[in-house]
């Protein structure tokens, strides 16, 4: 038998492909109720061992057709999604709908260009995307190695307008597309399956997995506040388990962590207080509750410090 002497860059695409369909071995969706399912996001960083798989994304199945929820964190894991639901459906995809910009949500949207889709985001999206593609093409396109080749930052098509909730129809499947003021982002949207009362929140809740501050901690704070009270029997957050008994421990839950941080930043401000000393000491007894809590709690320490200085 002869052997071929591969080259270090070979060996590295080829690792890195095999890499690839092992995580495409193990992806998979579950169902949350009639016609709803989703793929639970792993509470890592993205890496091309996961294939940037660490966000919650799913479909919703309609009479005539389906709507995406979220893409994926690469465009391997949008083929895997669109390989899971064809799966489940023939039906085509009438629609990508997009919850904010980040890439564990966006960078699957090309996978589904074959069905000429509707893409749908906050108004704000467009400006956002268009300000961070560069940068993240850059981090995710290294970080992710092969799991990111064929993605591409495709801006929404049609936007939702703060104040102005929209509906979409997938055939006697009614969705309420709804976008918020500043919170995780500035361009956050929620989808609400008004037939089976499912609610997919984006990153606006977090469960398990630490939140991370993009946006506005009053604006958080304010936004999760009002979902307390909205008529949800399921609930689909942008990271940790969908189903009809966590949604509001998890929003009771991740509010707790968002005030906590709050009050006790206000309180170093009002005794003339540094950041550094804020970064040091505040909710520290929020880290057993909180998975990748080392990852992101000192980064949201900071961007809240930053707004609420100037209050």
């Amino acid at each position: 038998m002869l052997f071929r002497k591969l080259s270090p860059i070979t060996l590295v695409v080829s690792m890195l492909a095999s890499q690839v369909a092992c995580a495409a071995e193990d992806y998979s969706v579950q169902k949350v109720t009639d016609g709803v399912f989703y793929h639970q996001g792993v509470h890592e960083d993205a890496t091309p061992e996961n294939i940037g798989a660490i966000a919650n994304v799913g479909f919703i199945i309609g009479e005539d057709c389906v709507a995406v929820v979220d893409s994926g964190g690469s465009f391997a894991e949008g083929q895997q999604l669109k390989q899971a639901l064809k799966r489940q459906t023939s039906k085509p995809v009438c629609f990508v709908i997009n919850t904010h910009v980040h890439p564990d949500h966006v960078l699957g949207n090309a996978a589904f260009t074959e069905f000429n889709p509707i893409y749908i985001g906050h108004e704000k999206l467009p400006a956002a995307m268009d300000s961070r593609k560069d940068f993240f093409d850059r981090v995710f396109s290294e970080s992710l190695g092969a799991a990111y080749v064929g993605s591409e930052f495709i801006t929404p098509t049609q936007t939702v307008s703060i104040g102005s909730p929209i509906t979409i129809d997938l055939g006697n499947r009614e969705l309420e597309l709804t976008a918020y003021t500043t919170s995780h982002t500035d361009h956050d949207l929620t989808v609400l399956d008004k037939s089976s009362k499912t609610l997919w929140t984006g990153d606006l809740l977090f469960i398990d997995r630490i939140p991370a501050l993009d946006g506005s901690i009053n604006g958080w704070i304010e936004n999760l506040t009002q979902l307390q009270n909205k008529d949800v029997e399921y609930a689909v957050p942008g990271h940790g388990p969908a189903g009809k008994d966590s949604y509001q421990v998890g929003l009771k839950e991740h509010l707790n962590y968002l005030v906590t941080i709050r009050e006790q930043i206000r309180a170093i401000i009002n005794d003339f207080g540094t950041i550094e000393e804020a970064t040091s000491t505040v909710g520290l007894d929020q880290k057993d509750k909180w998975l990748l809590f080392e990852h992101y709690h000192r980064r949201n320490v900071t961007a809240a410090f930053v707004e609420l200085e100037w209050e």
